[in-house]
């Protein structure tokens, strides 16, 4: 193996080891989920993949929009959710960076794990572990 690709290699690692991944999910906060899911349904012309009472979450170009009951609608309503290889190990680090947990790590379901924290500016930033993410669905 030659120095370029010996380097190339080191990139790649280099990228694998960082506490975020990239986007995956954005989550919007509903007041009626029954009456969400009918217009999302009609605005991204699928139906959800996963439609529980307690969240409905669409597939879009390889990312996840999800629609969740009960939460703050309207502006601020909306979670981003960054991808990490261990939410446990991610919620630990932006809590040492100073963050604090809004929503502590819980298991959705399927081997996702998810959580909140509240950055030091009072913004809500969201981890995920999501072993079924694939980069190859991007669009």
């Amino acid at each position: 193996m030659g120095p370029g690709r010996r380097r190339g290699a080191r990139k790649i690692l280099r990228f694998t080891m960082k506490l975020i991944k990239g986007l995956r999910t954005v989550i919007y906060h509903v007041p009626d989920l029954a009456q969400a899911k009918a217009w999302y349904n009609r605005v991204l012309e699928r139906e959800p993949y996963f439609d529980q009472p307690f969240y409905v979450g669409y597939e879009v170009g390889g990312f996840e929009l999800g629609l969740q009951p009960d939460g703050k609608s309207g502006p601020g309503g909306t979670v981003v959710y960054w991808g990490v290889a261990d939410a446990a190990a991610a919620v630990t680090k932006l809590q040492a960076l100073g963050a604090t947990v809004c929503d502590p790590l819980q298991d959705v379901g399927d081997g996702i794990r998810v959580a909140t924290v509240t950055d030091p500016f009072g913004n809500i930033f969201g981890v995920i572990e999501n072993p079924h993410f694939s980069i190859a669905k991007v669009e």
